[in-house]
C-alpha cells in the first residue's frame, strides 16, 4: 500500500486547503424535515478519495478507501 500511502498525503494536503461546504450554506439549511439522502450525494469525505484513488490506483488497491466509503453509507442508512 506504499502508492495508497502516498495518495493520502497528497489528498490530505489539497484537502486542507479547501472546504466543502461554507458557513453561509450551512447556516441556510434550518428546515427540520431535512430531505431523504440519495446515496450519490452522501459521505463526500469518503466518496471523494475512493474515487480519486480508483481511478489513479485500481480497485483492488483501495479496498481501504472502499470499505470506509460503504461504512459511511451504512452510518447514514444506507443498505451497502
Amino acid at each position: 500500500f506504499d502508492v495508497v500511502e502516498k495518495f493520502l498525503v497528497l489528498r490530505d494536503s489539497k484537502m486542507s486547503t479547501t472546504d466543502a461546504t461554507s458557513p453561509q450554506q450551512a447556516s441556510t439549511t434550518d428546515s427540520t424535515a431535512d430531505p431523504p439522502k440519495r446515496i450519490c450525494c452522501a459521505c463526500p469525505q469518503t466518496r471523494i478519495p475512493r474515487d480519486e484513488c480508483v481511478t489513479n490506483y485500481g480497485e483492488e488497491n483501495c479496498q481501504k478507501f472502499i470499505e470506509a466509503h460503504k461504512a459511511c453509507l451504512r452510518s447514514e442508512g444506507f443498505k451497502v
